[in-house]
């Protein structure tokens, strides 16, 4: 049996670091395990209005279930988790835009006038949109590649020429300043569509629409998670091996 109620000053992202299924009790609170991750249950509870007892033993619960694989990212290799990264989460992000800017762009123009929630939404995941490409592109051409670099180093017995950013620490901080960016403008997202309810009058391509942001929005907070949670404290950690 696990005990977790001693770990109510533990912060929410490790929680989900050492065991993703946490992640569903979190989402079931409203409590963002991914940008905001480094908050302990407490601080987390206090400023929801949650009794911290009451989230302990539903993890508790969950921690408790047997049978259930979870993967364990964070025993995974740094490169490894990053191509994984790369090859599923940037790869759907790329994949999904498209089609969810063309059927928002329809549904502005069909329904717009009865719902102008609509056009604020469009709004809001176009800028998201553009936003992801650009820090995705940063992430795979700047900030990966160097982790990687310390990686082979390291196997390798190796030294690691000094970045032109300097230090790690440098892009962390702003592809994580990046991803609290996007985790307000989803939260907004959800709000404008009542976490992701349609309308009663929604036609097919509205209902498939607000069930694509939802899986969207969903396969963003894994993302950001992996990286925030995982990703990032690790390589902090790895380039002091050089210093």
């Amino acid at each position: 049996m696990v005990t977790i109620q001693k770990d109510s000053e533990k912060q929410i992202g490790q929680f989900v670091a050492e065991d993703y299924r946490t992640a569903a009790v979190f989402s079931k609170y409203k409590i963002d395990f991914c940008c905001n991750g480094n908050r302990t249950i407490n601080e987390a509870c206090e400023k929801k209005g949650i009794d911290s007892n009451v989230l302990l033993n539903e993890l508790q619960e969950v921690l408790n279930i047997k049978g259930e694989q979870t993967i364990d990212y964070k025993s995974w290799p740094l490169d490894l988790l990053i191509d994984y990264i790369e090859k599923k989460h940037h790869r759907y992000v790329e994949e999904k835009i498209p089609v969810l800017r063309q059927f928002l762009d329809k549904l502005c123009r069909v329904h717009g006038e009865r719902h102008p929630e609509l056009l604020k939404i469009n709004e809001l995941f176009t800028a998201s949109a553009g936003e992801l490409a650009a820090h995705m592109k940063k992430e795979e051409l700047v900030l990966f590649p160097f982790v990687k670099k310390m990686v082979s180093a390291t196997l390798h017995t190796g030294t690691v020429e000094a970045p032109h950013f300097k230090t790690v620490e440098n892009p962390i901080e702003m592809m994580m300043q990046e991803h609290d960016n996007e985790g307000e403008r989803f939260r907004q997202i959800a709000e404008l569509t009542d976490n992701y309810n349609p309308p009663a009058d929604a036609c097919n391509t509205y209902r498939v629409t607000f069930a694509m942001l939802e899986e969207f929005e969903k396969d963003l907070h894994l993302h950001i998670h992996l990286e925030n949670n995982i990703l990032f404290p690790k390589a902090i950690k790895l380039e002091q091996q050089f210093s």
